[in-house]
């Protein structure tokens, strides 16, 4: 099943904004509802596929038969651009120029090699596609005409070592069905991102994924042993134990290259037995610095949960840490910050964590709250994504990003977004509401997710883009990193090539120019294209 190409997801699990939340949106922030008719995907205009017979023969070639390369507007549209609220935006109003000339499906490694071959035979550059869930403008290249390699068809578990706890993972495989194939031998992956629905394997590797219980599982590069890459020079094989010092770590050059350097084709996991028990519980802290102190203590000292997480005063009084009671919050006129923590695994070893980190956070000034609203987050905990598509439906603008700092600076950073957001956003006579939770805990800092909602303005892209800069600007002037788990991609882009510094950006294109000398690999993303 495709996602939905004009949304996220899936169409079936879409619902409607409660009252209290359409009420909210126009009397505090002015929305107003759409007036124009919405568009359907025959109202796209797509101009005609340029790639010639030659090139679409040398691709049906490379991948077993024509069967494989797709140039019908269904397809072409479904691999346009990510779901980032740009991309939705853009695709709402009828912007198909970053379609791609077709979709190319391999089966193989061998495969992906050929397909690159073919490719730089007839000029055109090569988008890596997954779950298509990018938010960045991970899939929108920056040069002419493209394909988009989709690798669902590469989705098996290759081998699964159930000694040394490993897993050989193709890269096409869907998070769920990665999930399922792990539990019928008693393991899994223990990586749920928000994204997990739809994301795949390629691509939690390719973007540094974090998952929401990555407290006790760690981030997906965390996880990842080994590595195996296509490139248009070759294959790169990465991971020959669980750790070396051999050298220079080749597999951090691959986490997170965005599919610039190459294709991933195989990615070597940790996996963990399933756990017998899973429970969930909420807190309450009276401010959003006082939660916070709790948590740097769980994540320092211990013991830590499997899922630890805190929302400030405004997201826990919208509701948002549990989407699908969306204004709970309001309606119970509650104050505070709502924390979640959730416990995996034996029977004994998560009683024993519970018991201990419930004295460490009553004693840090949070209050028990019980099992229903872990339960009710952990119920909805992927579907943010379908109300920020509803907030878009009925007028509203709605955008999340993310960033991560050391703890001493999580405060100012937190701070320093925030007050971009609001100052920038309502100069231009739409002002927001901002909210923000941590959601990812370290010994040594923490990441802050925030959420953005406003009016759209005449032009929403266009409105957004001086906000956007301005939270990048006040991200690096606050010591944060420019992307926790979402990515470079486009927008993040500038940025980040300050953030690596002059020498750091030029080791990497020096890297690029090795593995992909003509620039074919999702150019402009990740790097500047030169």
């Amino acid at each position: 099943m495709d996602m939905l190409w004009n949304g996220w997801g899936d169409p079936a699990k879409a619902a409607p904004l409660p009252g209290t939340v359409t009420g909210l949106l126009r009397d505090l922030l002015g929305v107003k509802p759409r007036t124009t008719p919405a568009l359907g995907p025959d109202d796209l205009r797509l101009p005609a596929t340029t790639a010639g017979p030659a090139a679409l023969a040398a691709l049906a070639e490379a991948v077993g038969g024509e069967r494989h390369v797709r140039t019908d507007p269904g397809s072409r549209i479904r691999h346009t651009r990510g779901k980032s609220t740009p991309d939705l935006l853009r695709i709402r109003a009828g912007d198909v120029t970053d379609v791609p000339q077709a979709v190319v499906l391999p089966a193989t490694h061998d495969e992906v090699l050929a397909v690159l071959r073919a490719c730089a035979g007839h000029g055109l550059a090569v988008v890596p596609f997954g779950g298509g869930t990018s938010v960045v403008g991970g899939l929108a290249p920056r040069r002419g005409a493209f394909i988009a390699l989709d690798l669902r068809r590469m989705n098996g578990l290759l081998d699964l070592d159930p000694v040394s706890r490993t897993a050989v993972l193709q890269p096409g495989l869907r998070a769920p069905e990665a999930e399922a194939l792990l539990a019928e031998h008693g393991f899994t992956l223990g990586h749920f991102p928000q994204s997990f629905e739809w994301a795949t394997i390629g691509g939690f590797a390719a973007a540094r994924s974090s998952g929401q219980a990555s407290a006790g599982y760690g981030r997906f590069d965390e996880m990842v042993l080994g590595l195996t890459l296509a490139t248009p020079e070759g294959t790169l094989e990465t991971g020959r134990a669980p750790r070396s010092a051999a050298g220079p770590d080749l597999r951090q050059l691959v986490l997170g290259s965005e599919g610039a350097f190459g294709v991933i084709t195989s990615v070597t996991v940790r996996v963990r037995p399933l756990p017998a028990v899973r429970v969930y519980e909420g807190w309450r802290f009276g401010s959003f610095e006082e939660g916070t102190a709790a948590l740097r203590r769980l994540a320092q000292d211990g013991p830590r949960p499997t899922v630890l997480r805190l929302s400030d005063e405004t997201e826990t009084l919208i509701g948002l840490a549990q989407p699908d009671a969306i204004g709970a919050g309001l309606a119970q006129g509650g104050a505070g910050c709502q924390a979640i923590t959730g416990y995996e695994g034996t029977a004994e070893d998560t009683a024993y964590r519970r018991e201990r980190a419930a004295a460490v956070l009553t004693e840090c000034g949070g209050t028990p709250v019980g099992t229903e609203p872990g339960e009710r987050w952990a119920h909805g905990r992927y579907s943010a994504p379908y109300l920020r598509d509803a907030l878009l439906d009925v007028g509203a603008f709605a955008e999340t990003l993310e960033t991560a700092a050391f703890w001493s600076r999580v405060p100012d950073l937190y701070t320093a977004v925030r007050t971009a957001l609001t100052d920038t956003l309502t100069r231009a006579g739409t002002p927001p509401l901002v909210m923000c939770h941590i959601s990812h805990v370290y010994e040594n800092g923490a990441s802050l997710y925030f959420t953005v909602v406003s009016a759209q303005g005449e032009d929403p892209v266009a409105h957004w883009t001086p906000a956007k800069h301005a939270a990048n600007e006040a991200v690096l002037a606050a010591g944060g990193t420019i992307s926790h788990h979402h990515g470079v991609g486009t927008d993040h882009r500038d940025w980040y090539v300050r953030e690596a510094g002059p020498l750091g950006v030029a080791a990497l294109r020096a890297v690029k120019r090795r593995l992909d000398p003509d620039g074919l690999l999702n150019p402009g993303v990740l790097l500047p294209t030169d």
